[in-house]
């Protein structure tokens, strides 16, 4: 907004709006002709541009209506100043016009501006597809001008409209929903994980054999030069255990508390950390202390030392956290299936400020992640322009399909509720540390634009439910395999020009948590093959 629109009233009072001149005219046409503004003005509004989802639209409001606006204001203000030498009540208005008007007749503006836009873009039954850009006069003689009330003030608004989408039938769409059904041994497994995670382990004056946990200060190096990543104090492993790359707990088996050791491994050719892949690292290991493991409970009396009440309660809550996490992939493969389905079926031009958003969130991302993996686009079997031009057609899908899903659920009324709102707050409020969590609940609740960055996936998946009552929907037992298997040829990845984490990363929208986590980031731990579980 150019500054002459931000006049700041001086320290008195804030005027407030007195008596309107009411609007004489109504809307004549929807692309031109007077409407009557809201709270009393009268604009002049002419269409200038309309050139596909383009739009620019010139509005005029007439100087006697800023002129009358502009008195009522001084008028209502006169009983609430208070100016050295007059009496409440007795200010001359002109008087009051010439310390006030130009704050108070940037007000007028301001109003103007905030509440005619949504008006006028309604009125025409249009939606714009972002918030319209505001241009006015630049000239500060011209401005001059319409805050002293001697010229017409006169703007334009530019935006895209979102297109029209008529809703197809439902019928159909058929999507396959992988089941698999837990077995016995997958919850005995995790159960007796959860209890090697319970064990007690008692001080060893030995050697470290493989079963026994040590405490460790290392730090990783590569040709003579530490690395980040690659250092850890008081880092416990238990030997064995396969937690570090491949060779780094065989060379601790024999080793005594207080033993200074280097251990050289190779990273793995597939290591998640691609900077790291295949190369040969050093690592000077201290052993702080050994302790061999104490007798693995699998019992009631460990259930209860978890706070849950019996042995059986665990099994019923592990069984709980697995089927959950494997019905989330399902429900993921489910919803891409539906979304490929959707994205054939709908063709139409996206507003391309829309798509221009999606893509510059899309290819920050994808230079994050390279910039992280010191990677390059040749790395990926890729040139820039190309994963340009692929990202650009990722986030035109994602657009139209975000449109398309928005008005199927517009249509079907589906809303995100204050609860469920509510409910996604503290659920992401809980990500946080938790010395942070309160600072981000009213970061949250003070900022309505970050509240609706809860609210719209929330929204997205409402829609997902409704349509899968709508369609077919056949299932089939599938064994974990066959789940966990990515599917690679579907149209949500087609788009991915880079073949490694950065490209999958950007293109599924998913974080990977674990790769935050600072004992994940520590060079010699391994990715675990079942981080999912």
């Amino acid at each position: 907004m150019p500054r002459w629109a931000d006049k700041s009233p001086s320290p008195a009072p804030k005027a407030i709006p007195g008596k309107i001149i009411p609007a004489g005219c109504e809307r004549q046409g929807p692309f031109g002709g007077l409407i009557g503004g809201n709270k009393g003005f009268m604009m002049q509004v002419t269409e200038t541009l309309n050139s596909g989802l383009k739009r620019e639209i010139k509005i005029t409001v007439p100087a006697g209506d800023m002129e009358a606006k502009l008195m009522a204001r001084l008028s209502d203000a006169r009983n609430k100043v208070r100016i050295n030498g007059f009496r409440p009540g007795k200010v001359p208005v002109q008087h009051l016009r010439k310390v006030y008007g130009k704050s108070f007749m940037a007000e007028v503006v301001n109003e103007i501006l905030n509440d005619s836009t949504r008006s006028i873009i309604t009125g025409r039954g249009e939606k714009a597809a972002m918030q319209p850009e505001v241009i006015m006069t630049e000239d500060e003689k011209e401005a001059e001008k319409i805050l002293a009330g001697g010229a017409d003030f006169e703007f334009r608004l530019n935006y895209e409209v979102i297109p029209p989408i008529e809703i197809k039938d439902f019928s159909d769409i058929k999507v396959t929903r992988q089941v698999f059904e837990v077995p016995d041994e997958e919850i005995d497994e995790q159960v007796k994980r959860v209890a090697e995670s319970a064990r007690t382990y008692e001080p060893k004056t030995g050697k470290a054999a493989e079963g026994d946990r040590v405490t460790l200060d290392y730090v990783g190096k590569i040709d003579g030069e530490a690395f980040g990543g690659g250092a850890g104090t008081d880092q416990p492993l238990v030997l064995g255990s396969k937690e570090f790359i491949p060779g780094f707990e065989d060379q601790l088996v024999g080793s005594k508390a207080g033993d200074e050791k280097q251990v050289t491994v190779t990273f793995p050719e597939n290591y998640q950390a691609a900077h790291l892949a295949g190369k040969e690292a050093t690592f000077d290991v201290t052993v702080k202390d050994v302790s061999k493991p104490g007798e693995l409970e699998i019992n009631d009396e460990m259930a209860k030392n978890l706070g849950l009440e019996s042995l059986e309660r665990l099994r019923e809550v592990v069984r709980g956290q697995i089927e959950n996490q494997f019905g989330s992939m399902t429900r993921q493969k489910v919803k891409r299936q539906l979304l490929d389905q959707l994205d054939a079926a709908y063709s139409f031009e996206a507003p391309s400020k829309l798509v221009e958003a999606e893509f510059n969130n899309i290819w920050n991302q994808v230079n994050r992640d390279l910039e992280a993996a010191g990677r390059t686009f040749a790395d990926e079997e890729t040139t820039e322009e190309e994963a340009r031009a692929e990202y650009m057609r990722l986030a035109e899908r994602r657009v139209r399909l975000g449109l398309v899903l928005a008005e199927i659920g517009e249509k079907a009324g589906v809303t995100v509720t204050d609860e469920e709102l509510q409910r996604g707050l503290f659920e992401q409020v809980r990500r946080y540390p938790a010395n942070q969590q309160q600072e981000a609940f009213e970061f949250y609740r003070n900022n309505p634009e970050a509240l609706n960055t809860l609210r719209a996936p929330m929204f997205e998946e409402k829609v997902v439910d409704h349509l899968l009552g709508q369609i077919s929907v056949t299932d089939v037992k599938v064994s974990k395999e066959e789940l966990l298997a990515d599917d690679e040829d579907t149209e949500t990845t087609k788009a991915k020009p880079a073949k490694k984490a950065a490209a999958k990363k950007a293109d599924t929208k998913k974080a990977d948590d674990d790769a935050e986590e600072p004992k994940k980031k520590a060079a010699p731990k391994k990715k675990a093959a079942k981080d999912a579980e």
